[in-house]
Protein backbone atom coordinates (compact mmCIF):
# COMPACT_ATOMS: atom_id res chain seq x y z
CA UNK A 1 0.00 0.00 0.00
CA UNK A 2 1.03 3.84 -0.56
CA UNK A 3 1.48 5.93 2.22
CA UNK A 4 -1.54 7.57 3.14
CA UNK A 5 -1.28 11.24 1.90
CA UNK A 6 -4.67 12.08 1.20
CA UNK A 7 -5.27 14.60 3.95
CA UNK A 8 -2.40 16.32 2.39
CA UNK A 9 -3.65 19.11 -0.36
CA UNK A 10 -0.34 20.28 -2.76
CA UNK A 11 -0.63 19.45 -5.73
CA UNK A 12 2.52 17.58 -6.24
CA UNK A 13 3.38 14.22 -4.80
CA UNK A 14 6.70 15.16 -3.83
CA UNK A 15 5.41 18.28 -1.21
CA UNK A 16 2.29 15.69 0.38
CA UNK A 17 4.97 12.88 1.33
CA UNK A 18 7.32 16.36 2.29
CA UNK A 19 4.12 17.16 4.38
CA UNK A 20 3.69 13.75 5.66
CA UNK A 21 7.77 13.08 6.52
CA UNK A 22 7.50 16.52 8.32
CA UNK A 23 4.68 15.11 10.22
CA UNK A 24 6.34 11.79 11.47
CA UNK A 25 9.51 13.38 12.06
CA UNK A 26 7.92 15.46 14.61
CA UNK A 27 6.88 12.30 16.51
CA UNK A 28 10.40 11.37 16.54
CA UNK A 29 12.75 12.20 19.29
CA UNK A 30 13.99 15.79 18.69
CA UNK A 31 17.24 16.10 17.12
CA UNK A 32 19.43 18.84 15.66
CA UNK A 33 20.23 16.57 12.63
CA UNK A 34 17.91 14.20 11.22
CA UNK A 35 19.35 11.30 8.99
CA UNK A 36 18.01 10.48 5.69
CA UNK A 37 19.07 7.19 4.60
CA UNK A 38 19.81 4.67 1.46
CA UNK A 39 21.08 1.59 1.14
CA UNK A 40 22.79 -0.27 -2.12
CA UNK A 41 25.21 -3.81 -2.60
CA UNK A 42 27.25 -3.05 -4.87
CA UNK A 43 26.95 -6.93 -6.39
CA UNK A 44 27.46 -5.90 -10.02
CA UNK A 45 26.36 -2.80 -12.69
CA UNK A 46 25.33 0.27 -10.78
CA UNK A 47 22.65 0.72 -12.81
CA UNK A 48 20.24 4.45 -13.03
CA UNK A 49 17.64 2.75 -11.28
CA UNK A 50 19.22 2.39 -8.19
CA UNK A 51 19.26 6.54 -8.44
CA UNK A 52 15.68 6.47 -7.86
CA UNK A 53 14.61 5.50 -4.63
CA UNK A 54 18.12 5.39 -2.86
CA UNK A 55 19.64 8.81 -3.74
CA UNK A 56 16.86 10.95 -5.86
CA UNK A 57 13.89 10.37 -3.77
CA UNK A 58 15.66 11.48 -0.38
CA UNK A 59 17.70 14.20 -1.80
CA UNK A 60 14.21 15.59 -3.32
CA UNK A 61 12.95 15.33 -0.05
CA UNK A 62 16.00 16.29 2.33
CA UNK A 63 16.33 19.59 0.22
CA UNK A 64 12.19 20.71 0.88
CA UNK A 65 12.45 19.56 4.50
CA UNK A 66 15.93 22.23 4.65
CA UNK A 67 13.88 24.79 3.45
CA UNK A 68 11.82 24.55 5.81
CA UNK A 69 14.28 25.10 8.32
CA UNK A 70 15.05 21.36 9.21
CA UNK A 71 18.65 20.45 9.19
CA UNK A 72 19.19 16.92 7.91
CA UNK A 73 22.21 14.75 6.87
CA UNK A 74 21.80 12.43 3.71
CA UNK A 75 23.42 9.22 3.82
CA UNK A 76 24.11 6.37 1.33
CA UNK A 77 25.23 2.96 3.01
CA UNK A 78 26.94 0.49 0.57
CA UNK A 79 27.02 -2.95 2.00
CA UNK A 80 30.12 -3.97 1.24
CA UNK A 81 30.57 -6.84 3.45
CA UNK A 82 27.72 -8.80 1.73
CA UNK A 83 28.93 -12.50 -0.04
CA UNK A 84 29.66 -12.48 -3.48
CA UNK A 85 27.03 -15.14 -4.64
CA UNK A 86 28.61 -15.93 -8.50
CA UNK A 87 26.01 -16.06 -10.05
CA UNK A 88 26.37 -16.62 -13.88
CA UNK A 89 26.56 -12.89 -15.22
CA UNK A 90 29.25 -12.09 -11.97
CA UNK A 91 31.37 -15.10 -12.94
CA UNK A 92 31.45 -14.16 -16.44
CA UNK A 93 33.17 -10.50 -15.66
CA UNK A 94 36.42 -12.65 -15.10
CA UNK A 95 36.50 -14.42 -18.45
CA UNK A 96 37.94 -17.98 -16.75
CA UNK A 97 34.52 -18.36 -15.25
CA UNK A 98 36.15 -21.86 -13.56
CA UNK A 99 38.93 -19.52 -11.65
CA UNK A 100 36.21 -17.08 -10.25
CA UNK A 101 34.38 -19.51 -8.53
CA UNK A 102 36.90 -19.12 -5.73
CA UNK A 103 35.79 -16.05 -4.74
CA UNK A 104 31.73 -17.20 -4.25
CA UNK A 105 31.06 -16.09 -0.55
CA UNK A 106 33.57 -13.47 -0.42
CA UNK A 107 33.01 -10.31 0.89
CA UNK A 108 32.27 -8.23 -1.90
CA UNK A 109 35.34 -5.67 -0.23
CA UNK A 110 37.57 -8.94 -1.08
CA UNK A 111 36.62 -9.75 -4.34
CA UNK A 112 39.19 -8.25 -7.20
CA UNK A 113 38.47 -6.45 -10.20
CA UNK A 114 37.94 -8.62 -12.79
CA UNK A 115 39.19 -5.96 -14.86
CA UNK A 116 42.41 -5.65 -13.03
CA UNK A 117 42.08 -1.69 -13.15
CA UNK A 118 40.72 -1.09 -9.48
CA UNK A 119 41.60 -2.45 -6.19
CA UNK A 120 38.57 -4.84 -5.88
CA UNK A 121 34.99 -5.54 -7.30
CA UNK A 122 33.62 -2.90 -5.05
CA UNK A 123 35.46 0.49 -6.53
CA UNK A 124 35.69 -0.97 -10.19
CA UNK A 125 31.57 -0.95 -10.34
CA UNK A 126 31.34 1.75 -8.10
CA UNK A 127 33.43 4.07 -10.30
CA UNK A 128 31.11 4.55 -13.18
CA UNK A 129 28.15 5.21 -10.09
CA UNK A 130 29.70 7.15 -6.95
CA UNK A 131 31.87 10.32 -8.84
CA UNK A 132 28.45 10.73 -10.66
CA UNK A 133 25.83 10.87 -7.97
CA UNK A 134 27.10 15.10 -7.61
CA UNK A 135 25.83 15.39 -11.05
CA UNK A 136 22.35 13.86 -10.76
CA UNK A 137 21.92 15.39 -7.29
CA UNK A 138 22.89 18.76 -5.23
CA UNK A 139 26.26 16.52 -4.19
CA UNK A 140 25.39 16.96 -0.17
CA UNK A 141 25.33 13.08 0.16
CA UNK A 142 27.65 10.98 2.14
CA UNK A 143 28.89 7.35 1.41
CA UNK A 144 29.62 5.12 4.39
CA UNK A 145 30.84 1.76 3.30
CA UNK A 146 29.65 -1.23 5.95
CA UNK A 147 32.82 -2.73 5.83
CA UNK A 148 34.31 0.29 7.72
CA UNK A 149 31.60 0.24 10.10
CA UNK A 150 32.70 -3.30 11.39
CA UNK A 151 35.41 -1.46 12.40
CA UNK A 152 34.15 0.12 15.01
CA UNK A 153 30.21 1.33 15.10
CA UNK A 154 28.60 -2.24 13.86
CA UNK A 155 31.60 -4.17 15.95
CA UNK A 156 29.65 -3.04 19.34
CA UNK A 157 26.89 -3.20 18.10
CA UNK A 158 27.32 -6.79 17.32
CA UNK A 159 28.19 -7.56 20.93
CA UNK A 160 24.79 -6.24 21.75
CA UNK A 161 23.78 -8.46 19.61
CA UNK A 162 25.37 -11.45 21.16
CA UNK A 163 23.66 -10.25 24.66
CA UNK A 164 20.48 -10.31 23.11
CA UNK A 165 20.26 -13.01 20.86
CA UNK A 166 17.74 -15.33 22.37
CA UNK A 167 15.30 -12.50 21.69
CA UNK A 168 16.46 -11.93 18.29
CA UNK A 169 16.36 -15.45 17.18
CA UNK A 170 12.77 -14.99 18.83
CA UNK A 171 11.82 -12.48 16.56
CA UNK A 172 13.37 -13.34 13.70
CA UNK A 173 11.80 -16.73 13.43
CA UNK A 174 8.08 -15.27 13.61
CA UNK A 175 9.28 -14.13 9.97
CA UNK A 176 11.27 -17.51 8.93
CA UNK A 177 8.13 -20.23 9.14
CA UNK A 178 8.79 -23.87 8.14
CA UNK A 179 12.88 -22.62 8.53
CA UNK A 180 13.51 -21.29 12.47
CA UNK A 181 17.17 -20.98 14.01
CA UNK A 182 17.89 -23.67 16.34
CA UNK A 183 18.59 -21.99 20.01
CA UNK A 184 22.33 -22.41 19.52
CA UNK A 185 21.96 -19.65 16.79
CA UNK A 186 24.40 -16.91 16.78
CA UNK A 187 23.17 -14.12 14.48
CA UNK A 188 27.44 -13.64 13.57
CA UNK A 189 28.80 -14.78 9.95
CA UNK A 190 32.29 -15.01 10.50
CA UNK A 191 34.66 -15.16 7.51
CA UNK A 192 36.69 -18.21 6.75
CA UNK A 193 40.18 -17.24 7.01
CA UNK A 194 41.44 -20.61 4.81
CA UNK A 195 38.71 -20.27 1.92
CA UNK A 196 37.81 -16.91 2.90
CA UNK A 197 33.98 -17.27 2.49
CA UNK A 198 31.48 -15.25 4.86
CA UNK A 199 28.75 -17.22 3.83
CA UNK A 200 29.52 -20.55 4.57
CA UNK A 201 30.82 -20.74 8.37
CA UNK A 202 28.13 -21.22 11.79
CA UNK A 203 29.81 -18.92 14.53
CA UNK A 204 30.30 -21.58 17.61
CA UNK A 205 31.10 -18.95 20.43
CA UNK A 206 32.04 -15.41 21.10
CA UNK A 207 34.53 -14.09 23.35
CA UNK A 208 34.95 -10.72 23.69
CA UNK A 209 35.88 -9.37 20.08
CA UNK A 210 36.83 -12.83 18.92
CA UNK A 211 34.42 -15.55 17.31
CA UNK A 212 34.74 -18.77 17.01
CA UNK A 213 33.42 -20.78 13.78
CA UNK A 214 33.32 -23.71 11.99
CA UNK A 215 33.52 -23.53 7.74
CA UNK A 216 30.94 -25.86 6.17
CA UNK A 217 32.87 -25.08 2.83
CA UNK A 218 36.21 -26.19 3.79
CA UNK A 219 35.99 -27.54 7.15
CA UNK A 220 38.54 -24.84 8.78
CA UNK A 221 37.80 -24.00 12.60
CA UNK A 222 39.63 -21.32 13.36
CA UNK A 223 39.01 -17.69 15.96
CA UNK A 224 38.56 -14.45 14.11
CA UNK A 225 37.90 -10.86 15.03
CA UNK A 226 34.28 -9.58 15.27
CA UNK A 227 35.34 -6.92 12.16
CA UNK A 228 35.71 -9.33 9.93
CA UNK A 229 32.35 -11.16 10.74
CA UNK A 230 28.99 -9.72 9.27
CA UNK A 231 26.04 -9.75 11.09
CA UNK A 232 22.70 -11.89 9.60
CA UNK A 233 21.49 -9.28 6.86
CA UNK A 234 18.32 -8.59 9.16
CA UNK A 235 20.12 -7.73 12.34
CA UNK A 236 22.84 -5.76 9.82
CA UNK A 237 19.87 -3.68 8.84
CA UNK A 238 18.20 -2.76 11.70
CA UNK A 239 22.29 -2.11 13.07
CA UNK A 240 23.14 0.02 9.92
CA UNK A 241 19.59 1.74 11.74
CA UNK A 242 20.96 2.66 14.97
CA UNK A 243 24.35 3.57 14.46
CA UNK A 244 23.29 5.73 11.98
CA UNK A 245 20.49 6.96 13.81
CA UNK A 246 18.43 7.07 10.56
CA UNK A 247 15.11 8.36 10.77
CA UNK A 248 14.04 7.90 7.27
CA UNK A 249 14.84 5.37 4.44
CA UNK A 250 12.88 4.55 1.31
CA UNK A 251 13.76 0.62 0.49
CA UNK A 252 12.65 -1.40 -2.71
CA UNK A 253 9.13 -2.93 -3.19
CA UNK A 254 11.01 -6.37 -2.54
CA UNK A 255 11.09 -5.29 0.87
CA UNK A 256 7.67 -4.48 1.37
CA UNK A 257 5.87 -7.56 1.46
CA UNK A 258 3.49 -7.29 4.71
CA UNK A 259 5.03 -9.58 6.93
CA UNK A 260 8.46 -9.69 5.35
CA UNK A 261 11.81 -8.36 5.33
CA UNK A 262 10.89 -4.88 6.62
CA UNK A 263 8.48 -5.79 8.84
CA UNK A 264 10.29 -8.11 10.97
CA UNK A 265 13.35 -5.62 10.96
CA UNK A 266 10.76 -2.57 12.94
CA UNK A 267 10.02 -5.63 15.00
CA UNK A 268 13.67 -5.91 16.01
CA UNK A 269 14.42 -2.53 16.08
CA UNK A 270 11.17 -1.68 18.15
CA UNK A 271 10.96 -4.79 20.63
CA UNK A 272 14.56 -6.04 20.94
CA UNK A 273 16.62 -2.66 20.63
CA UNK A 274 14.86 -0.29 21.89
CA UNK A 275 14.73 2.29 19.16
CA UNK A 276 12.46 3.83 16.85
CA UNK A 277 12.91 2.41 13.17
CA UNK A 278 13.27 5.20 10.74
CA UNK A 279 9.96 6.21 8.69
CA UNK A 280 9.95 5.16 5.09
CA UNK A 281 8.52 4.22 1.45
CA UNK A 282 9.16 1.73 -0.82
CA UNK A 283 9.62 2.15 -4.42
CA UNK A 284 9.32 0.37 -7.67
CA UNK A 285 12.06 -0.62 -9.80
CA UNK A 286 13.27 1.16 -12.96
CA UNK A 287 12.68 -1.16 -16.23
CA UNK A 288 14.80 -1.13 -19.65
CA UNK A 289 13.05 -1.26 -22.78
CA UNK A 290 15.00 -2.62 -25.69
CA UNK A 291 12.86 -2.99 -28.41
CA UNK A 292 10.13 -5.24 -27.87
CA UNK A 293 11.86 -6.31 -24.80
CA UNK A 294 11.28 -4.86 -21.54
CA UNK A 295 13.24 -6.20 -17.98
CA UNK A 296 14.00 -4.56 -14.53
CA UNK A 297 17.46 -3.47 -14.58
CA UNK A 298 19.81 -5.49 -11.71
CA UNK A 299 22.49 -4.86 -10.37
CA UNK A 300 24.23 -8.46 -10.27
CA UNK A 301 22.52 -9.37 -13.69
CA UNK A 302 24.23 -6.67 -15.32
CA UNK A 303 21.31 -5.26 -17.11
CA UNK A 304 20.87 -1.62 -17.27
CA UNK A 305 22.75 2.01 -18.09
CA UNK A 306 24.92 3.42 -15.50
CA UNK A 307 24.98 6.75 -14.57
CA UNK A 308 27.82 7.31 -16.58
CA UNK A 309 26.37 6.02 -20.10
CA UNK A 310 23.43 8.27 -18.61
CA UNK A 311 24.78 11.24 -18.78
CA UNK A 312 27.12 10.51 -22.41
CA UNK A 313 23.84 10.58 -24.04
CA UNK A 314 21.08 13.12 -22.13
CA UNK A 315 21.60 15.37 -18.89
CA UNK A 316 21.02 14.63 -15.15
CA UNK A 317 17.77 17.26 -15.36
CA UNK A 318 16.08 14.16 -17.84
CA UNK A 319 15.70 11.47 -15.52
CA UNK A 320 15.09 13.02 -12.51
CA UNK A 321 12.03 14.83 -14.48
CA UNK A 322 11.50 11.22 -15.66
CA UNK A 323 11.38 9.71 -11.98
CA UNK A 324 9.66 12.88 -10.09
CA UNK A 325 6.93 12.72 -13.18
CA UNK A 326 5.45 9.71 -11.78
CA UNK A 327 4.99 8.67 -7.98
CA UNK A 328 7.90 5.93 -6.18
CA UNK A 329 5.45 3.66 -6.05
CA UNK A 330 4.80 3.30 -10.35
CA UNK A 331 6.99 2.09 -12.77
CA UNK A 332 9.62 3.93 -14.73
CA UNK A 333 10.62 2.49 -18.21
CA UNK A 334 13.53 3.51 -19.49
CA UNK A 335 13.84 3.43 -23.42
CA UNK A 336 17.19 4.89 -24.87
CA UNK A 337 15.35 4.96 -28.11
CA UNK A 338 13.05 7.51 -26.99
CA UNK A 339 15.78 9.68 -25.35
CA UNK A 340 14.48 13.27 -28.07
CA UNK A 341 10.94 12.16 -26.56
CA UNK A 342 12.09 12.96 -23.09
CA UNK A 343 13.57 15.93 -23.90
CA UNK A 344 10.46 17.45 -25.44
CA UNK A 345 7.99 16.41 -22.27
CA UNK A 346 11.19 18.03 -20.31
CA UNK A 347 10.91 21.25 -22.46
CA UNK A 348 7.24 21.86 -22.65
CA UNK A 349 7.28 21.22 -18.98
CA UNK A 350 10.17 24.03 -18.83
CA UNK A 351 7.34 26.27 -20.92
CA UNK A 352 4.92 25.97 -18.77
CA UNK A 353 7.48 26.77 -15.69
CA UNK A 354 8.38 30.31 -17.24
CA UNK A 355 4.91 30.90 -18.51
CA UNK A 356 5.24 30.29 -22.08
CA UNK A 357 3.05 28.15 -22.48
CA UNK A 358 -0.25 26.21 -20.70
CA UNK A 359 -1.86 22.76 -21.35
CA UNK A 360 -5.39 24.23 -20.58
CA UNK A 361 -5.45 22.53 -17.48
CA UNK A 362 -4.61 24.16 -13.90
CA UNK A 363 -3.31 21.31 -12.16
CA UNK A 364 -1.49 19.91 -14.88
CA UNK A 365 0.46 22.94 -15.22
CA UNK A 366 1.04 23.37 -11.89
CA UNK A 367 2.03 19.58 -11.83
CA UNK A 368 4.71 19.44 -14.84
CA UNK A 369 5.70 23.22 -13.29
CA UNK A 370 6.84 21.78 -10.47
CA UNK A 371 7.87 18.63 -11.80
CA UNK A 372 10.16 20.76 -13.72
CA UNK A 373 11.28 22.93 -10.93
CA UNK A 374 12.37 19.79 -8.86
CA UNK A 375 14.27 18.26 -11.79
CA UNK A 376 17.30 20.58 -11.73
CA UNK A 377 19.71 18.98 -9.53
CA UNK A 378 21.47 22.58 -9.28
CA UNK A 379 20.31 26.31 -10.04
CA UNK A 380 17.12 26.87 -12.39
CA UNK A 381 17.87 28.78 -15.28
CA UNK A 382 16.54 32.35 -14.66
CA UNK A 383 14.78 32.68 -17.86
CA UNK A 384 13.35 30.40 -20.51
CA UNK A 385 16.47 28.88 -22.32
CA UNK A 386 17.21 28.27 -25.65
CA UNK A 387 15.60 24.85 -26.47
CA UNK A 388 17.14 22.98 -29.70
CA UNK A 389 15.02 19.82 -30.06
CA UNK A 390 17.12 16.62 -29.37
CA UNK A 391 16.49 15.28 -33.04
CA UNK A 392 17.73 18.46 -34.73
CA UNK A 393 21.05 18.00 -32.45
CA UNK A 394 21.46 14.27 -33.51
CA UNK A 395 21.02 15.59 -37.39
CA UNK A 396 23.37 18.84 -36.63
CA UNK A 397 26.02 16.44 -34.83
CA UNK A 398 26.64 14.37 -37.99
CA UNK A 399 26.98 17.51 -40.66
CA UNK A 400 29.13 19.27 -38.26
CA UNK A 401 32.44 17.89 -37.14
CA UNK A 402 33.31 17.00 -33.65
CA UNK A 403 35.24 20.26 -32.45
CA UNK A 404 33.14 22.61 -34.07
CA UNK A 405 30.38 23.96 -31.75
CA UNK A 406 30.87 27.22 -32.76
CA UNK A 407 29.71 26.42 -36.16
CA UNK A 408 27.03 24.60 -34.93
CA UNK A 409 25.82 27.48 -32.68
CA UNK A 410 25.88 29.99 -35.93
CA UNK A 411 23.91 27.53 -37.57
CA UNK A 412 21.46 27.00 -35.12
CA UNK A 413 20.94 30.90 -34.73
CA UNK A 414 20.32 31.46 -38.24
CA UNK A 415 17.66 28.21 -37.69
CA UNK A 416 15.64 30.04 -34.99
CA UNK A 417 16.63 27.11 -32.88
CA UNK A 418 19.00 29.46 -30.67
CA UNK A 419 18.31 33.27 -29.87
CA UNK A 420 20.83 35.83 -31.67
CA UNK A 421 22.23 36.87 -28.15
CA UNK A 422 21.77 33.58 -26.39
CA UNK A 423 22.39 33.29 -22.42
CA UNK A 424 25.55 31.30 -20.76
CA UNK A 425 22.90 28.80 -19.56
CA UNK A 426 21.96 28.37 -23.37
CA UNK A 427 25.02 28.07 -25.03
CA UNK A 428 25.86 25.55 -21.96
CA UNK A 429 22.86 23.81 -22.48
CA UNK A 430 23.27 23.69 -26.58
CA UNK A 431 26.96 22.45 -26.72
CA UNK A 432 26.55 19.51 -24.18
CA UNK A 433 23.18 18.69 -26.26
CA UNK A 434 25.27 18.60 -29.44
CA UNK A 435 27.77 16.17 -27.46
CA UNK A 436 25.21 13.74 -26.10
CA UNK A 437 23.29 13.61 -29.18
CA UNK A 438 26.19 12.70 -31.50
CA UNK A 439 27.06 9.65 -28.78
CA UNK A 440 23.15 8.95 -28.81
CA UNK A 441 23.25 8.86 -32.86
CA UNK A 442 26.32 6.49 -32.82
CA UNK A 443 24.57 3.89 -30.39
CA UNK A 444 21.20 4.03 -30.32
CA UNK A 445 19.85 6.63 -32.73
CA UNK A 446 17.28 4.22 -35.13
CA UNK A 447 18.66 3.27 -38.45
CA UNK A 448 16.15 6.24 -40.26
CA UNK A 449 18.28 9.17 -38.14
CA UNK A 450 21.94 7.47 -38.55
CA UNK A 451 23.51 9.10 -41.93
CA UNK A 452 26.64 10.14 -43.36
CA UNK A 453 26.64 13.25 -45.93
CA UNK A 454 29.26 11.86 -48.86
CA UNK A 455 31.17 14.77 -50.84
CA UNK A 456 29.37 13.54 -54.14
CA UNK A 457 26.43 11.57 -55.21
CA UNK A 458 27.80 7.83 -54.48
CA UNK A 459 27.14 6.62 -58.67
CA UNK A 460 25.32 3.32 -56.85
CA UNK A 461 22.43 6.55 -55.41
CA UNK A 462 22.83 8.26 -58.88
CA UNK A 463 21.63 4.94 -60.59
CA UNK A 464 18.70 4.46 -58.36
CA UNK A 465 17.21 8.25 -58.96
CA UNK A 466 14.16 7.78 -60.68
CA UNK A 467 13.43 11.34 -62.11
CA UNK A 468 16.24 13.28 -61.60
CA UNK A 469 15.09 16.55 -63.84
CA UNK A 470 12.58 16.55 -60.45
CA UNK A 471 15.40 17.42 -58.20
CA UNK A 472 16.23 20.22 -60.31
CA UNK A 473 12.56 21.52 -60.41
CA UNK A 474 13.23 21.52 -56.46
CA UNK A 475 16.37 23.60 -56.89
CA UNK A 476 15.27 26.13 -58.70
CA UNK A 477 11.69 26.08 -56.50
CA UNK A 478 14.08 26.12 -53.44
CA UNK A 479 16.22 29.33 -55.38
CA UNK A 480 13.38 31.32 -55.24
CA UNK A 481 13.21 31.42 -51.00
CA UNK A 482 14.15 34.74 -49.69
CA UNK A 483 14.58 33.45 -46.03
CA UNK A 484 15.86 29.74 -45.66
CA UNK A 485 14.60 27.98 -42.63
CA UNK A 486 12.88 24.79 -41.12
CA UNK A 487 9.28 26.53 -41.64
CA UNK A 488 9.53 27.64 -44.91
CA UNK A 489 11.21 24.77 -46.47
CA UNK A 490 8.81 22.23 -45.10
CA UNK A 491 5.94 24.37 -46.88
CA UNK A 492 7.92 24.70 -49.89
CA UNK A 493 8.49 20.53 -49.90
CA UNK A 494 4.36 20.23 -49.34
CA UNK A 495 3.39 22.90 -52.02
CA UNK A 496 6.27 21.29 -54.27
CA UNK A 497 4.30 18.20 -54.36
CA UNK A 498 1.11 18.83 -53.94
CA UNK A 499 -0.02 17.77 -57.70
CA UNK A 500 2.03 14.45 -57.31
CA UNK A 501 0.05 10.69 -55.86
CA UNK A 502 0.74 9.05 -53.29
CA UNK A 503 3.39 6.49 -55.06
CA UNK A 504 5.24 9.82 -56.92
CA UNK A 505 5.52 11.62 -53.62
CA UNK A 506 7.26 8.32 -52.18
CA UNK A 507 9.56 8.04 -55.45
CA UNK A 508 10.42 11.55 -55.04
CA UNK A 509 11.80 11.68 -51.57
CA UNK A 510 13.41 8.67 -52.71
CA UNK A 511 15.07 10.27 -55.06
CA UNK A 512 15.48 13.28 -52.53
CA UNK A 513 17.45 11.53 -49.96
CA UNK A 514 19.33 9.26 -52.38
CA UNK A 515 20.54 12.82 -53.90
CA UNK A 516 21.58 14.42 -49.95
CA UNK A 517 22.67 11.54 -48.10
CA UNK A 518 23.54 8.78 -50.43
CA UNK A 519 20.21 6.20 -49.51
CA UNK A 520 16.38 6.51 -50.21
CA UNK A 521 15.70 7.64 -46.39
CA UNK A 522 17.01 9.50 -44.09
CA UNK A 523 15.77 11.87 -40.87
CA UNK A 524 12.79 14.46 -41.96
CA UNK A 525 13.77 16.23 -44.68
CA UNK A 526 12.62 19.92 -43.96
CA UNK A 527 14.78 19.57 -40.61
CA UNK A 528 17.60 18.12 -42.12
CA UNK A 529 17.75 21.04 -45.04
CA UNK A 530 17.20 23.52 -42.42
CA UNK A 531 20.91 22.66 -40.56
CA UNK A 532 22.40 22.88 -44.13
CA UNK A 533 23.48 25.87 -46.62
CA UNK A 534 20.88 26.86 -48.87
CA UNK A 535 23.55 27.19 -51.83
CA UNK A 536 24.79 23.75 -50.79
CA UNK A 537 21.60 21.93 -51.04
CA UNK A 538 20.49 23.60 -54.23
CA UNK A 539 24.26 22.78 -55.90
CA UNK A 540 23.74 19.43 -54.90
CA UNK A 541 20.30 19.23 -56.13
CA UNK A 542 21.63 20.46 -59.50
CA UNK A 543 24.33 18.13 -59.18
CA UNK A 544 21.77 15.36 -59.45
CA UNK A 545 19.73 16.37 -61.89
CA UNK A 546 22.53 17.14 -63.97
CA UNK A 547 22.79 13.12 -64.59
CA UNK A 548 19.27 13.63 -66.10
CA UNK A 549 20.60 15.59 -68.67
CA UNK A 550 24.04 13.74 -69.25
CA UNK A 551 21.70 10.51 -69.74
CA UNK A 552 19.93 12.29 -72.64
CA UNK A 553 22.95 13.16 -75.06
Amino acid sequence: MRNDLSKYNNVHWVDKLADWLEDELKKRETKDIYVFNGGLSVSGLQHIGRLRGEVILPEVLRRILEKRGLKIRQVLTLYTQDPWKGKKEQLEQFGDINKAKKYVGWPLIRVPDPKGCHSNWVEHYWSDFGPYIKEFTDGKIEVVYTHNLYRKELKEFAKEVINLKEKVRNIINKYRGRKPYSSNWIPIEPRCNKCGRIDSTEAIEVNNDMVRYRCRNCGNSAWISLDDSKLNWRVEWVGVWKVLRVDFEPYGKDHATPGGSRDSCVDLAINVFNFSPPAGIWYEWVSLRAGRKESDMTSSGFKGVTPKDWLEIAHPQILRFLYLLQHPQRRVVIDLVQIPQYYEQYYEAERIYFGKESTGDNAKDAYLSRTYGLSHPKELPKELPSQPPYTHMAILSQIIPKGKEEEALRRLKKTGHLSENPDEYSIRWTKELLNKARKWVEIYAPEHLRFKIPEKIPVDARKMIKDPKRLGELAKAFENLEKWNEEIIKSTLIEFGRNMNKKERREFYHDFYLAIIGRKEGPRAAPLLGLLSKNWVIKRLREASSYFSNSQT
